[in-house]
């Protein structure tokens, strides 16, 4: 098992849904703890030579998924967009 991590990133974040999207993409700063999964997903993208923005889509998920979503207990079915990364960190713990 894949141990979880903390992602730091500060990128452009907009959303969508079945009955719209964002009008108004925001730059947000977030930290993040991801479970051991993701890293075993971005680690298989790159070892399949999957590039950079294949690594942003699993993030975006993620992200959605924890952050967003509240591990899924709210904003069900609400897409993510990540874009316009500035940087993305990652810790152990």
């Amino acid at each position: 098992m894949t141990a979880p991590f903390v992602l730091h990133t500060r990128a452009r974040f907009g959303f969508a849904d079945a009955a719209r999207s964002s009008d108004d993409p925001r730059v947000r700063r977030i930290t993040q703890r991801l479970c051991g999964e993701v890293a075993r997903e971005l680690f298989a993208a790159r070892d399949a030579g999957g590039g950079e923005q294949q690594q942003m889509v699993i993030l975006a998920r993620a992200l959605g998924h924890a952050y967003f979503r509240d591990g899924g207990r709210r904003a069900h079915g609400l897409g993510i967009a990540f874009t316009d990364v500035e940087f993305a960190d990652f810790s152990i713990g």
